[in-house]
C-alpha cells in the first residue's frame, strides 16, 4: 500500500521546479477531429505513432514531469513492444489517466452538463494502479451564459469531483481535480473571476466532505480570463493578477499545487499569462505550473502530418514550447 508520504511526494513531482503535465489525454473522436482538420488519417495506429512521437521527443522529461493518457493509449505500446506507461517511466515520466466518461448534458438544466463515469471507478482505478498509473484526471465543465451556472450544476459537478478524488486516494492515486470554467462567451473578466471563484469554493468543499487529502492532489483550474467574444479583452496583467487574486480567496495552502489548463487560448498566450503570474507573484503556498494540451501539441501536429520523416521537427516543435512554459513556471520568460 502506498503510503500518504508517497502520494504527496508524487504531487509535488508534477508541479515542482517548472515542470508541468502534458495532456494528451483526448478521446479517440477529439483526436480524429483534429486529424482531419490537418487531413492526417485517423487510425489506431496512426494515433498510437503520434503519441509515441511526442513521448518520445529527446529530454522531454527535463519540462514535462507527467502526461495524462487516453484509455487507448494507456493500453498500446511502443514500436519496441513495450506499453506506454511502463515506456514513459523509463523516460523519467509519471504516466496518468483520464477516467471521466464526459461531460453529458444535465437534464432539467438548459445549457449545463455533468460529468460521468463514477460507476465502476473504484475498479478502474485498481486496475490502472497495477498497470503503472501514478495520477488521473476527471474535468467538471461550468459554463458561463445569461442564466448559469446555476448553483445545482456547480453542486453537482463538484461533489463528482470530490467523489472521483477520494476514489483516487483509496487506489494510491494522485486526482487532478480540474472545474474547468470555459472561456466562450461574451462575459467579461470580473464575471469570470465571480464564477470561477463560486466553481472553486464548492469544489473544496465538497472535497472537504469526503475527507480528500490536500497535499495528495493537484488542482486543474482554468484561468480567470475575458469571454472569447467579450469586447472588453483584459490585459496580460489584469488575467493574472485576477487569475492569482482568485486562487489565494479558494484554494487552501494544503493542496500540492496548481497546473493550470490553457482553455483553447493560443499557445503564446496561455504562456504569457502563465509566465506574468509567476513573475508578479513570488512565495505563494503552492506552486503554479501548466498542464496543456492543444497549447503544446497543436505546431507539432501541423508539423508532423502522420509523416514519419517530419517526427524530429514535430518533435522540436513541441520541445520549443515545453521549454517556454517551463520557464514562464518559473516566472524566467
Amino acid at each position: 500500500m502506498t503510503t500518504t508520504t508517497e502520494l504527496n511526494r508524487i504531487a509535488l513531482q508534477m508541479v515542482s521546479g517548472g515542470k508541468g503535465i502534458l495532456a494528451a489525454d483526448e478521446s479517440s473522436p477529439t483526436l480524429s477531429k483534429r486529424f482531419q482538420k490537418l487531413g492526417i488519417e485517423s487510425t489506431e495506429e496512426s494515433r498510437r505513432q503520434w503519441r509515441e512521437m511526442l513521448f518520445s521527443a529527446p529530454s522531454l522529461s527535463s519540462y514535462i514531469s507527467g502526461t495524462i493518457l487516453y484509455d487507448e493509449t494507456f493500453n498500446q505500446s511502443f514500436a519496441n513492444g513495450k506499453s506506454f506507461p511502463d515506456a514513459l517511466i523509463e523516460l523519467g515520466i509519471l504516466p496518468g489517466i483520464k477516467v471521466d466518461t464526459g461531460a453529458k448534458d444535465f437534464q432539467g438544466f438548459p445549457g449545463e452538463t455533468v460529468t460521468e463515469g463514477l460507476d465502476g471507478l473504484g475498479a478502474r482505478l485498481e486496475n490502472y494502479r497495477s498497470r503503472g498509473a501514478r495520477f488521473a484526471k476527471w474535468r467538471a465543465v461550468i459554463t458561463i451564459g445569461d442564466n448559469t451556472p446555476t448553483t445545482t450544476a456547480l453542486v453537482a459537478n463538484a461533489h463528482a469531483l470530490a467523489r472521483y478524488a477520494k476514489l483516487c486516494q483509496q487506489n494510491d492515486i494522485v486526482p487532478i481535480v480540474e472545474p474547468e470554467v470555459l472561456m466562450n462567451g461574451t462575459h467579461t473578466i470580473q464575471r469570470s473571476f465571480r464564477v470561477t471563484r463560486a466553481a472553486l469554493l464548492e469544489t473544496f468543499e465538497q472535497l472537504a466532505l469526503f475527507d480528500v487529502v490536500l497535499d495528495e492532489m493537484v488542482l486543474k483550474p482554468s484561468m480567470v480570463i475575458s469571454g472569447d467574444k467579450s469586447e472588453v479583452r483584459a490585459s496580460e496583467e489584469e488575467v493574472a493578477i485576477n487569475s492569482v487574486e482568485c486562487y489565494r480567496q479558494c484554494v487552501p495552502a494544503a493542496v500540492a499545487g496548481i497546473a493550470l489548463l490553457s482553455g483553447g487560448q493560443p499557445d503564446s498566450l496561455a504562456t504569457s499569462h502563465l509566465n506574468k503570474m509567476n513573475s508578479l507573484y513570488k512565495n505563494l503556498p503552492w506552486p503554479i505550473t501548466f498542464s496543456y494540451g492543444r497549447g503544446l501539441q497543436d505546431e507539432a501536429m501541423s508539423t508532423w502530418l502522420g509523416d514519419p520523416s517530419n517526427a524530429t521537427k514535430a518533435q522540436a516543435a513541441l520541445l520549443k514550447h515545453a521549454e517556454a512554459n517551463f520557464k514562464a513556471a518559473r516566472g524566467e520568460l
